[in-house]
């Protein structure tokens, strides 16, 4: 068996070839697997930034929609494509694996973007020009031109819920958990992960929004559909060399029949010894590589459903690590919770950021900026702050902390979301500014261009970034890191969950600001003309949501309790296994 054979070159970890084959560890995974799919991600977040930072400028100068119709629909096609991931994960979890999800998926996604460059090239499926000052005047679009256009965008949407939850979980399961030299290469993976895919991001928020709106629309989506199919095949080029996981069955089925069988027993006494209650023996969990729970006295209540009453129904009797892989992925919903608001900010980025962008002078010499180019800030701020972080403070604190990665998980979010706070209270001092601009030069009820730098806007846009170094890299592994082992698809969408709950807070938030502020008469918070609008307000009353945020996110930590490290599992199991084993056979000998 491989988890008593040190020397062996097959994995510890239960990996396997597309045929359920164990794999070797000198022919496959590793980086060498990870660039492969590390290709892919940078074209593909090419495609959906390519789309994403720019499509408020599109609903508004070419299917004519207003301020806070065109901000909702992109949060809402975003908050989509955050949300699908937890279908995708369930359906790699329980049925195709992450490979064949993934694969399929990515196939999906390539049909939409071409329905989508479609709607943008032909020019029956979109509306007529129009070069009114007010879009409310201009022509809107068909009922046929919306459903072509948001049809290619909401494939799109449901296809990135299955490539974006597993092709993460694809490259961090190129790293054996059980292997230490493997192990520490994981600890860094996440961080070159982000790095590697922002390159992806960067080119979007410069070369393609500049393209999409210098050039046009057609060459601005055609760009990257080609890119995607390109990388599809390079993916799946580097098949031989990936390590994979075997579906191990529903995680939410796990995790239902352990609150059913808890319901069931509500009543029944727990035994004070917690070895009294139902488990698998251990060279079960030790064949398949993978390694049991030992009970915990946290959330105790679900004990319950290990408890042993004669019936063998897995709706009424759960194994110990069943019931702690549920306990785990319950204790994580509070730190999910905590992530919903800065998400929230981070939705702002392609939305009102880049409407208070097109109200600022954009030229720098005979060139001009697109207003979307502005979140190429977001990427640089992020890639620079990864390899500060990376290179120099974690091998600085990691000293002090004796942690491998410098600081905990927890504490690397705290600081993102005190860097969010900061970025809100700079975003309303900026917009307070630009309104002072706007009543100096007359230009507040009829709109236009202020004589005033877009680069005013760079510190939010450059802050962001650094918040996403520390919060969003921390919290995909976080995530990661604290699922179960058969169930790291469902922990990885989590992370894209708070982003989609995020998107779609901010679409309530800014259609609900808007109506309430217009009552009685009131000028609102929210208008097509930004220069009479209020934004400053409502950055201010982000700041304040991001400080309540952080007072709850403050108490949800102190009563989070990390999983066990997976090798200290494993190696507690191998040592227990032995244990038994040794004992069986002097009781042989005996006999």
């Amino acid at each position: 068996m491989a988890i008593e054979e040190g020397v062996d070159d097959y994995t510890q970890d239960g990996s396997v070839d597309l045929k359920g084959n164990p794999v070797r560890r000198s022919k496959t995974g590793l980086w060498t697997a990870c660039s492969f799919i590390v290709v892919y991600e940078v074209i593909e977040r090419m495609a959906y930034y390519g789309i994403s930072s720019n499509l408020i400028v599109y609903l508004t100068t070419k299917l004519h929609q207003g301020t806070v119709k065109s901000a909702n629909n992109v949060t809402n096609w975003v908050g989509t494509n955050y949300l699908t991931p937890i279908l995708g994960a369930y359906v790699a979890d329980a049925y195709l694996g992450r490979y064949w999800t993934f694969l399929i998926s990515s196939i999906m996604y390539f049909s939409g973007m071409v329905l989508l460059t479609l709607s943008v090239s032909v020019p029956g499926l979109k509306p007529p020009p129009c070069h009114q000052a007010n879009v409310e005047d201009c022509k809107k679009a068909s009922t046929l031109q919306l459903a072509v256009f948001f049809g290619g965008l909401y494939i799109i949407a449901f296809a990135t819920g299955g490539t974006k939850p597993n092709i993460s979980t694809i490259g961090a399961d190129q790293f054996d958990d059980f292997n230490p030299k493997e192990k520490a290469q994981k600890l860094s993976f996440f961080n070159w992960w982000m790095f590697s895919i922002f390159f992806g991001t960067l080119f979007a928020n410069t070369a393609l929004v500049y393209i999409q709106d210098n050039v046009g629309w057609t060459l601005g989506y055609g760009l990257p559909t080609v890119g995607l199919i390109i990388s599809v095949l390079i993916f799946a080029a580097g098949t031989p060399f990936y390590r994979h996981q075997v579906p191990s069955g529903s995680p939410f089925t796990r995790m239902a029949s352990v609150i059913v069988a808890t319901a069931m027993k509500w009543r029944v006494p727990l035994p004070s010894d917690p070895k009294e209650l139902y488990e698998l023996e251990l060279e079960e969990y030790a064949s398949k590589g993978k390694f049991m729970i030992e009970s915990t006295s946290s959330l105790r209540f679900l004990n319950k459903a290990a408890v042993k009453t004669g019936s063998v129904d897995p709706w009424m009797l759960c194994t110990v690590t069943q019931v702690e892989e549920t306990k785990q992925m319950l204790r994580m919903i509070p730190i999910l919770i905590a992530t919903i608001v800065p998400s929230t900010m981070i939705a702002q980025i392609n939305t009102l950021f880049v409407r208070q962008g097109t109200t600022l002078d954009r030229h720098m010499g005979n060139f001009k900026i697109p207003p979307a180019s502005l979140a190429a800030f977001v990427t640089i701020s992020m890639l620079i702050c990864v390899v500060l972080y990376d290179r120099f403070f974690v091998p600085v604190v990691r000293k002090w902390t004796k942690n491998p990665r410098g600081i905990t998980l927890l504490q690397r979010m705290g600081i993102g979301l005190v860097i969010h706070i900061i970025i809100m209270v700079i975003a309303s001092f900026t917009e307070r500014y630009r309104l002072s601009v706007a009543r100096e030069h007359g230009l507040v009820e009829h709109g236009g261009q202020l004589p005033l730098t877009i680069f005013i806007l760079l510190p939010q846009f450059v802050l962001m970034g650094t918040a996403d170094a520390f919060l969003e890299v921390a919290k995909l592994e976080f995530f990661y890191d604290q699922a179960p082992e058969s169930m790291k698809s469902l922990g990885t969408s989590y992370s894209f969950t708070t982003l989609g709950i995020g998107s779609f807070l901010s679409s309530f938030l800014l259609s609900t600001v808007s109506r309430i502020t217009r009552r009685h008469g009131h000028g609102g918070w929210i208008l097509n003309n930004l220069n009479k609008s209020h934004l400053d307000y409502y950055y201010a009353f982000f700041a304040v949501l991001n400080c309540l945020n952080f007072i709850f996110f403050m108490a949800a930590t102190k009563f989070y309790v990390y999983k066990a490290e997976v090798s200290d599992s494993m190696h507690v199991l191998t040592e227990e296994l032995k244990a038994k084993r040794l004992k069986v056979s002097n009781q042989d000998e005996k006999d």
